[in-house]
């Protein structure tokens, strides 16, 4: 059976998806992006500032589901720029200090145009 996360503490869906789905002991969480739940805004100028708001997000997304960053075993990352790599890396790392699997890619354009977007695979067990 499938369920649904929902958190008014992360972006609500700007399309046709949800938050997150678990299924058995498995989170698959959208992408999340530099927006403030609160104001709806995109929140930073820079790919730090962006990136910080982003593990934010993903965090609690996490929360919602009752796991944290520890068990994160994959996460796809986009960027912007991939002159930004370094930079995203020295926050990425704060969060995923277990390092999970990752993939990580230079695209044309994100929504809202951002300058990144994380998305998480977790185990709940």
């Amino acid at each position: 059976m499938l369920k649904k996360i929902a958190t008014d503490k992360a972006p609500a869906a700007i399309g046709p998806y949800s938050q997150g789905i678990i299924v058995d002991k498995m989170l698959f969480a959208s992408g999340q992006i530099p927006i403030d739940p609160a104001t709806g805004e995109i929140t930073g100028k820079d790919i730090t500032e962006q990136a910080q708001q982003v593990m934010k997000n993903v965090g609690e997304i996490l929360k919602e589901a009752g796991t944290d960053y520890e068990n994160v075993v994959k996460t796809t990352c986009f960027l912007a720029e991939m002159a930004d790599f370094a930079a995203f890396n020295a926050v990425y790392e704060k969060y995923f200090t277990q390092k999970p699997a990752r993939s990580c890619v230079a695209v044309k354009q994100l929504p809202k145009d951002v300058l990144c977007e994380v998305e998480v695979i977790a185990y709940l067990g």
